[in-house]
């Protein structure tokens, strides 16, 4: 495809309280392959308190490309991005967090794919970054499996997204009200419509992995309580809220495709951490149908 006939792409990213991520992010974005005139990059900063929106004033004043945009009403990574959504003009909303990085030709083959699909989930490898830690190794024995994502449950991560305008402007953004899984709901949304969604193999995101299990226990309690609220919000999708689903995306020792040995010893290790990360997650979902039970009570 010609220059001239490419078309113009919004990446979006949310980011809080991440200046070392989103200057990452941002390094990465402004060195893509893509021309220039052809993309802007909105990074929305959600209220931050440190240097997070120094960082991103910096990268607006060394590229014309780079734009900052403020959401600091409503705090949510789906607030954030509908932000994004708002403040753009381009024909091709990618979505990439804050703290991710990619290849300088990522775009082009994401765009590239994006010609037949309307909706493309972009492909995302788990890196170690930082300390090698029990927690580093645990989380990094799954990478995301998006196109399983893409082609079962009908949605792509909003980690590694790329959506054309006209699907926005036909289903509507996010849904803000959910801590977590608006990703899903809004690929179920598309899929319902009638868009065609498609997995872009050879376009790569690069994502670090979760190095202490502080933070790994705050991602499933999160994970646990959108779920809930997905039910409450979209029982006729995703069932009344009291069971949750059947568990997907949790960590396991032998999921497919990972071509590492382990050790005997920290196999069983490594499942009887996924079943503690099923619990936690399974622990959120409680807490959030807790505070459903209470709310309809006082109605």
């Amino acid at each position: 495809m010609q220059a001239a006939d490419l078309p113009l792409v919004s990446v979006v990213v949310p980011v809080y309280n991440d200046p070392k991520g989103i200057e990452d992010t941002l390094s990465a974005l402004t060195r893509q392959s893509y021309p220039g005139d052809k993309i802007e990059i909105i990074a929305v900063d959600n209220g931050s308190t440190d240097r997070t929106r120094d960082i991103i004033r910096r990268f607006a004043a060394e590229h014309d490309t780079v734009e900052l945009v403020v959401e600091d009403d409503a705090q949510g990574s789906y607030a954030a991005r509908n932000a994004g959504i708002a403040a753009s003009s381009g024909d091709v909303l990618a979505f990439v967090d804050a703290d991710m990085y990619m290849d300088e030709d990522w775009l082009e083959q994401a765009v590239d794919a994006a010609r037949d699909a309307a909706y493309v989930g972009c492909n995302v490898e788990l890196v170690v970054d930082g300390p090698e830690t029990l927690a580093a190794e645990f989380d990094s024995r799954t990478a995301f499996p998006i196109e399983r994502y893409v082609r079962q449950q009908r949605y792509a991560p909003t980690c590694c997204l790329l959506v054309r305008r006209e699907v926005i402007d036909a289903v509507g953004d996010f849904d803000a009200r959910l801590v977590s899984g608006g990703d899903s709901e809004f690929g179920v949304r598309v899929a319902e419509a009638g868009y065609e969604q498609a997995f872009a193999a050879d376009a790569t995101l690069y994502h670090p992995v979760r190095d202490s299990f502080a933070a790994l226990i705050r991602k499933e309690l999160r994970i646990g309580r959108g779920l809930c609220q997905r039910q409450e919000f979209y029982p006729e999708r995703f069932g009344r809220p009291g069971l949750p689903p059947r568990p997907s995306g949790v960590k396991s020792a032998d999921d497919e495709g990972d071509e590492r040995s382990v050790s005997a010893p920290k196999r069983a290790l490594f499942e009887a951490l996924s079943v503690t990360m099923t619990a936690v997650r399974a622990l959120g979902y409680y807490r959030e149908y807790a505070r459903y039970l209470g709310g309809n009570a006082r109605r």
